[in-house]
């Protein structure tokens, strides 16, 4: 999923707008995502003492300030009930999808498992999926699909900024990576618990680390998150939805992927990577820093959990 231009330009206190009246109204009641009215914001924002007059500016020809909050609450709502709950999958149906996809491309790499022991471990379907489709579209394993490091941008001889987290995925390295992404996927899990929302705040303040990085910089890599679990994200986590789409628009992820739309939609995402321009040999996929990166890894993190 990209995000909707006309949202996407908007200004931070926007957002403030949209996230102070969505906790304070609600996200979802009654299994619904919840929409508001030009008089739900007023008497909200009255409520809280603030003002409402500039609900009423034009900030175009056709639309004011609020009918274009409500709008976009709306739109929110009705992405998350046509098209993303469509698209996420339960454990069986992502074990389908990644046996049938192996079936075709069996790829080099060995599989990732989850944390689970006993008749509870099998393959982390979800991160499998992405790698197989990675390393088929790149035409081989020149990414990093477990970084055991932070991502480290250099400027020249030196770094210029160290990111705070790990990553679940790197292209071509990450040093210098030009995509990065993060997979969130919670097959078995039967409560939506503060490690899962934790999940989501985390990729926020990764993308704030993204965003200072591109406005203080010039230099801009490419966040995309991966989600899956039909009861973890609709029947539980509904409110963590509507914030994934907002950090969508806000521009602290580029791409968002719910479920099976990882199938159709991330292949076509690796193939972009290669219209890129590489300024420096030292980032290319098949320079000798890149490779020795991956063979130096292979030999440990394969067998690592997710």
């Amino acid at each position: 999923m990209k995000p909707v231009a006309i949202f996407q330009k908007q200004p931070r206190h926007f957002w403030a707008h949209v996230k102070l009246v969505s906790e304070g109204l609600g996200y979802s009641s009654g299994g619904k995502i919840k929409r508001y009215t030009h008089d739900d914001l007023k008497k909200f924002l009255v409520s809280y003492g603030l003002s409402t007059s500039h609900l009423h500016e034009y900030i175009d020809e056709n639309t004011t300030y609020g009918e274009l909050i409500i709008r976009y609450i709306a739109y929110r709502a009705d992405v998350i009930e046509t098209s993303i709950e469509s698209n996420l999958m339960n454990r069986d149906q992502a074990k389908a999808e990644f046996e049938q996809l192996r079936s075709i491309f069996t790829g080099t790499l060995q599989l990732v498992h989850n944390k689970q022991s006993g008749d509870k471990r099998h393959p982390a379907y979800l991160t499998c999926i992405v790698n197989l489709l990675t390393e088929q579209a790149l035409q081989g394993p020149a990414f990093n699909p477990n970084p055991l490091g932070l991502i480290v941008v250099t400027d020249a001889t030196k770094p210029l900024r160290v990111l705070s987290r790990r990553m679940d995925g790197a292209y071509p390295s990450i040093i210098n990576p030009l995509a990065i992404w993060e997979i969130k996927e919670y097959y078995g899990s039967t409560t939506f618990g503060s490690r899962i929302a934790d999940g989501v705040y985390e990729t926020m303040l990764d993308g704030e680390e993204f965003a200072e990085l591109r406005e203080h910089t010039g230099r801009d890599i490419k966040h995309y998150l991966i989600v899956d679990d039909y009861r973890t994200w609709w029947q539980q986590g509904k409110s963590y939805l509507c914030r994934i789409i907002d950090m969508l628009h806000m521009g602290l992820v580029d791409e968002v992927l719910f479920g099976k739309e990882v199938v159709t939609s991330w292949p076509e995402i690796v193939r972009s990577w290669s219209d890129i321009n590489f300024t420096r040999p030292d980032l290319r996929p098949s320079s000798p820093r890149v490779l020795r990166e991956i063979r130096l890894k292979s030999r440990t993190l394969w067998d690592e959990d997710k």
